[in-house]
């Protein structure tokens, strides 16, 4: 039996840790005030504390009163979440099978999971009289304090920690041994956003489709999922902006959704040059001090838009009214380690639950949104035709039987090329591989040059002089002969980098720039070669993936797509739609202004069903064709999945667990019976060796999305049980993105 409790004195907490499932704890000491969910409390948990959040309020607990802790401290006098986002996160949690404290601490900034204050703003540093006093000649011997005394020094107000981190990852100890010298000082900054714009854009007129779109947005008034399914350059995001003004003239925010922080600048400017009204950016690049910034103001109501990458679908708001997902079919909406949610798909659960509009935008939808649109779930809105004067671009296949290239290219390519730039146009390459070579064989005995860890290839670097595995990161100097017979190493395919040197050498008096992962490392460098392409300054454009999500190019006049067998042949069920959705992308680059576009295609098989579908009905038929081999096939959006991963230094715990495993949701599903619930595996991932780790998996598929949901909770518990499970990281993924 229970030990009967004072009622209401126990509170469930939920505590970030890896553990399912919610903590009891009694009121701290002195508390009078009833304590209300959403507000977080610092517990003691093991040996130290950590700071929760208050899920619920109960008379007993299942603990005698002896084993029950008190709460430390008490941090906030309101709570902290709204209850809409208490309960989206609570059912996240449940759906996704992820630990409740771990969910609730990816809503909150650092400074806040810390136990930091709301009012408490970004820190900020400033030398004290006595430290502008001082002979700056005293730390030549520290030279990192050097430097952090030196832009101390040179600035009148206090520097916030966002401004010191270009000192380097020592700037935090730096700055601490002038505290303890006693030359500076700490500060708090008081919240604040960047300037609001004093005058807006005049919006351009809208399409027939575009104005049809609007009013059927503007003019709903609770929940309604929107597809907005517009070609390239069809104005998706003019339509986004006039939506967004009736929210904001009728008092209301809107929260809009990127896949990428590259994307995020260049809609920020087109933002604030039409809305001179405060606005919030979250997304994984801001110093602590920003994101704490951005997201009071989006907490309080002060910003009046939020624009973020995936996590900032956790954004409280105070008046929200909309809520846009932009390319609403990139992966990057799914997050693929730790808490393994789907940004997208929360989309649609939280404007439900807010009674708020969705609109869903891509050139490309996701197969699983077309399906939802044909079934009636969502309001397609179609954006056939491009905005202004501009048309399609046409797409010529080059055929690399016929055609051998040099470094990657055809001679129909680079004649295409060159004509587009004499007649002052732009040229895009596209090239999904950075790297100078993906591959270093020897010319002797065969050997290839491969990664220690992983079961891949090591990619040339030659500008670095370094061989790197893009699975592990593991780095080292490019061998000069082979380790094998010690003959000569030859590099063969292409990455961007040696592209880059090919179009160098056969374009010489046209400036190029490189966007890859490689050559945007700096912060900031991504907008700086961005801005060089849109001012003309450069005229031709190489580049990967990262150039095919949203991006406007109006002086692009040709597309060229060096190697798309490569997602010809893909092992994953979705390996066809990404490649489809990747080819419209990126043809979508060429043509944007009033000229005339044209997309040049190498490939080795010009007569693939997927290339000609695409190049002759668009992706609108490719999309029902793959829609009907995915329901023949019983793959997802007609069948719900749940992935259960394992890794481990050693092949045979991997297996044993999952063997393990498979036994125990083989037998749940013989107990319950329900129809249409299989157990694939297990087997071994597709790269079955990484970062110096085996990894398999098994795969739990079900006709009925709610069979699935409600056998997950006793699984993962039977999980948690297996014996060999302690020898293994494991993990469960809900609908996941991609089976590898």
């Amino acid at each position: 039996m229970p030990d009967p409790l004072t009622p209401t004195t126990v509170l469930e907490v939920a505590v970030p840790a890896p553990l399912m499932g919610v903590f009891d704890y009694l009121y701290p000491p002195h508390q009078t005030n009833r304590l209300q969910p959403g507000i977080r409390v610092r517990v003691p948990f093991g040996r130290g504390t950590r700071v929760g959040l208050v899920m619920g309020l109960k008379a007993t607990s299942d603990l005698p009163a002896s084993r029950l802790r008190r709460v430390d401290a008490v941090l906030d006098g309101e709570p902290l979440l709204p209850d809409d986002l208490q309960r989206l996160l609570s059912w996240a949690s449940a759906y996704y099978q992820h630990p409740p404290g771990e969910v609730f601490a990816t809503a909150i900034p650092l400074g806040l999971r810390e136990g930091r204050g709301l009012a408490e703003g970004e820190p900020a540093f400033s030398l004290t009289p006595a430290g502008r006093c001082t002979d700056d000649a005293l730390l030549k011997r520290a030279p990192a304090q050097w430097r952090a005394f030196q832009l101390l020094f040179h600035s009148t107000d206090p520097l916030p920690a966002s401004r010191l981190e270009s000192l380097g990852p020592a700037w935090r100890r730096a700055i601490h041994a002038l505290i303890a010298r006693g030359w500076a000082a700490e500060t708090r900054l008081a919240p604040a956003l960047e300037p609001v714009p004093a005058t807006a854009d005049v919006p351009p007129e809208l399409t027939p489709d575009q104005s049809r779109a609007v009013v059927a947005i503007s003019r709903t008034a609770g929940f309604r999922c929107f597809l907005l399914d517009g070609v390239t350059g069809s104005g998706k995001t003019e339509v986004y902006l006039r939506c967004i003004r009736e929210r904001l003239d009728a008092g209301q925010q809107c929260l809009v959704l990127v896949p990428e922080i590259g994307l995020t600048p260049q809609l920020l400017d087109r933002f604030r040059r039409r809305f001179p009204v405060p606005m919030a950016v979250l997304h994984s690049g801001l110093a602590e001090g920003e994101r704490l910034r951005a997201w009071t103001a989006a907490r309080d109501g002060t910003a009046r838009i939020v624009i973020g990458t995936r996590s900032a679908i956790f954004t409280p708001m105070l008046q929200p009214g909309l809520i846009v997902v932009d390319e609403e079919h990139d992966a990057s909406y799914k997050q693929q380690d730790g808490f393994r949610y789907s940004a997208r798909d929360l989309a649609v659960w939280r404007a439900r639950q807010l009674g708020v509009p969705l609109v869903l935008g891509s050139a490309t939808p996701a197969l699983e949104s077309v399906e939802n649109a044909r079934s009636g779930r969502y309001e397609r809105l179609v954006l056939a035709e491009r905005a202004g004067t501009a048309g399609q671009p046409t797409v010529h296949l080059i055929d690399m039987r016929t055609h051998q290239p040099t470094d990657g290219l055809t001679q129909p390519l680079l004649a295409a090329i060159r004509r587009h730039l004499d007649d002052d146009g732009q040229a895009l390459i596209f090239l999904n591989r950075r790297g100078y070579a993906p591959t270093l064989v020897c010319v002797g005995c065969g050997t290839v040059v491969g990664c220690d860890r992983c079961d891949a290839r090591m990619v040339l670097h030659q500008q670095r002089g370094r061989v790197t595995c893009h699975h592990c990161g593991s780095d080292r100097p490019a061998p000069v002969a082979c380790p094998q017979c010690q003959a000569e190493l030859r590099a063969i395919g292409q990455g961007t980098e040696r592209l880059e040197q090919a179009l160098a050498r056969e374009f010489p008096g046209h400036p190029l720039e490189r966007i890859d992962r490689d050559t945007t490392r700096r912060r900031g460098e991504i907008e700086r070669r961005l801005e060089r392409v849109r001012s003309g300054e450069a005229r031709l454009l190489l580049g990967t993936q990262m150039l095919t999500k949203g991006h406007d190019f109006p002086g692009v006049t040709l597309v060229g797509i060096i190697d798309v067998d490569q997602g010809l042949f893909g092992t994953d069920f979705r390996s066809a739609e990404r490649l489809a959705q990747t080819f419209i992308q990126v043809a979508g680059r060429a043509g944007r202004a009033d000229r005339p576009g044209e997309v040049w295609l190498q490939t080795l098989f010009p007569d693939h069903p997927l290339l000609r579908v695409l190049l002759s009905e668009g992706y609108g038929a490719f999309a029902a064709r793959a829609l009907e081999e995915r329901q023949q096939a019983g793959w997802p959006p007609w069948s719900a999945l749940a992935l259960v991963r394992a890794e481990a230094t050693q092949r045979a715990p991997v297996f044993a667990f999952l063997e393990e495993a498979a036994a125990s949701a083989r037998a749940l599903v013989r107990d319950r019976a329900p129809a249409g619930l299989k157990v694939l595996g297990p087997a071994p991932a597709p790269m079955e060796r990484r970062a110096g780790r085996y990894r398999g998996q098994l795969l739990l598929q079900a006709t009925a999305r709610r069979d699935l949901q409600r056998l997950l909770p006793e699984f993962r518990t039977a999980l948690a049980g297996v014996p060999s499970q302690r020898r293994v990281r494991w993990s469960l993924d809900v609908d996941p993105a991609e089976l590898f």
